[in-house]
């Protein structure tokens, strides 16, 4: 779901800003349906009668959440209630083949009915996100486990993790260093690039929210990247600690909605991811810019950054901003588009 909101001024604030205030009590990172083991049953015909149940109440949206908040249609969540399915059934071939041949057969599963007769509702009447039902989303070649408290992360974000590719491929010296993910959620950005540097480099991410530490901790220990991503808690460039012109490479996807829009997203959005990861302050640039200033300090010479931002208008207001603030540390701005043609990201060398 794309997050399209105008800012278009700042508020400027310290390079290392005090983290807020956080619970102290941190959940158990969730671990995908998926993966969870087969423990329960039920009988197809038990489970034919819960789907049709649930294709009525998706049914019965129509297009009233697109007409409310440019929520999911009927279409859409029939789509989504067909990979719950998916998730929660060992084998779905079973259930298609006993569907078929008009036979009851009993289905094991990763959730009880009872379950997916409430996570479905909740799905319906308090929109909660798909991705936090199941505890998982796909992203780039990944499956991350995610959970209330943690931003879902974008699709148009994997455009990042590309252009890092692209870089590293022809330029070893990068490929070799030290890469920073601030901000980092579910650890995607951290993986993804990751996985591109291979043992050559090394990626320290940081968040701070403790959930979303943990949450990327367990993310990363799935892909067997410990060795190579660091996950670290604190404010942005906090948990750096002394490694001012150290980093070859910085990423983020701040927070970059205006605060006065928040209440103006998708009910899915606004009611359940952590606006801690999306606010961003009056004019959606609090975090963008002082990441902007911070980056000036930290990355080397030759140095990369890469940073996600709300659409045309941020990222034109980026470039004045550090062509004005900070002249002189950057060369080579380039304001790049999504997938959908959107001018998304804001990209340069340290000089």
């Amino acid at each position: 779901m794309q997050l399209s909101f105008a800012r278009a001024c700042f508020h400027s604030r310290p390079i290392c800003s005090a983290p807020r205030q956080l619970s102290t009590v941190v959940p158990k990172p969730q671990i995908p349906l998926f993966e969870r083991p087969p423990i329960h049953a039920a009988t197809s015909l038990q489970l034919q009668k819960w789907h049709e149940w649930a294709k009525t109440l998706a049914s019965s949206v129509g297009s009233s959440f697109v007409e409310a908040d440019n929520g999911p249609d009927s279409t859409l969540l029939c789509r989504e209630l067909n990979w719950l399915l998916e998730d929660a059934i060992e084998h779905p071939s079973s259930l298609r083949h006993a569907s078929k041949e008009g036979v009851c057969e009993n289905v094991k599963l990763r959730a009880s009915l009872d379950d997916l007769y409430n996570l479905w509702k909740d799905r319906i009447e308090n929109r909660r996100p798909l991705q936090y039902l199941v505890g998982c989303e796909h992203w780039r070649d990944l499956v991350l486990s995610v959970q209330e408290g943690v931003l879902i992360p974008r699709p148009e974000t994997e455009l990042i993790v590309d252009l890092v590719e692209e870089l590293v491929s022809r330029t070893d010296d990068l490929r070799n260093g030290m890469w920073a993910d601030l901000g980092t959620g579910s650890g995607a950005l951290a993986i993804g690039i990751g996985k591109v540097l291979g043992s050559s480099g090394s990626v320290i991410a940081t968040d701070v929210s403790p959930l979303a530490v943990s949450v990327a901790n367990f993310n990363v220990q799935r892909y067997s990247l410990q060795d190579l991503i660091e996950v670290r808690q604190g404010s942005w460039f906090e948990p750096l600690g002394n490694l001012e012109g150290k980093l070859s490479g910085l990423v983020s996807n701040p927070p970059y909605i205006p605060s006065n829009h928040m209440p103006h997203l998708q009910a899915e959005v606004d009611r359940h991811e952590p606006k801690l990861a999306l606010d961003g302050g009056d004019c959606g640039m609090d975090s963008v810019l002082l990441l902007s200033a911070g980056a000036a300090k930290m990355l080397r010479a030759g140095g990369f950054f890469a940073f996600e931002t709300n659409g045309e208008e941020q990222c034109k207001y980026l470039v004045e901003y550090i062509q004005r603030e900070i002249s002189g540390s950057f060369c080579n701005l380039n304001i790049v588009p999504d997938f959908a043609g959107i001018e998304r990201f804001v990209t340069g060398f340290h000089q």
